[in-house]
C-alpha cells in the first residue's frame, strides 16, 4: 500500500503538478529533504520547494525506476528530467535539457507520507547545466 502511495506521489502530484494532492498524500507536519539539499517541515514548506523546482524546470518529471516497499518504507531509484526554463540558486536559465540519477526514502503512516528524504546526483545536475566541468 505505501508503495502505491508514492507512485500516486510521483505520478499525479510532481509530474502533474497537482499540488492540491499534497494535502491528501501528506501528512501535515511532513519532514521533506528534496533532491536540492532543501529541507522544510510542513505541507506549506513543501509546497514551496516544489514551486522551487516548477519555476526551473517546468517540464521536470520524475521517473520511477524501481520501488522497494518494507513496512512502512519505501525506497525508491530515479531518474530527473527536465528543461533549464528559470533560475535556480543564482544560475540563470541555460536552457538545457538535463537528466540526473536521484534515490528518495519514504516512511508512510495512515495513508499518508509522513518523511521524506530525497538525494539526487546533483553533481550531474550542475554538470549539466555547464556549472561546473
Amino acid at each position: 500500500m505505501s508503495a502505491a502511495l508514492v507512485r500516486r506521489y510521483y505520478a499525479e502530484l510532481w509530474n502533474q503538478w497537482r499540488l492540491e494532492l499534497a494535502d491528501e498524500l501528506l501528512a501535515p507536519d511532513i519532514q521533506f529533504r528534496g533532491s536540492l539539499a532543501v529541507e522544510v517541515r510542513g505541507i506549506a514548506g513543501f509546497k514551496e520547494y516544489v514551486r522551487l523546482v516548477q519555476a526551473a524546470f517546468p517540464d521536470f518529471r520524475n521517473s520511477v525506476d524501481e520501488l522497494l516497499e518494507a513496512g512502512d518504507q519505501v525506497v525508491a531509484r530515479l531518474t530527473y528530467r527536465g528543461t533549464h526554463r528559470g533560475p535556480l540558486f543564482g544560475v540563470a536559465p541555460t536552457g538545457r535539457r538535463v537528466s540526473y540519477p536521484g534515490m528518495a526514502w519514504f516512511r508512510c503512516a495512515d495513508r499518508r507520507i509522513v518523511a521524506a528524504w530525497v538525494v539526487g546526483d546533483t553533481g550531474r545536475l550542475l554538470r549539466e547545466l555547464g556549472v561546473v566541468s
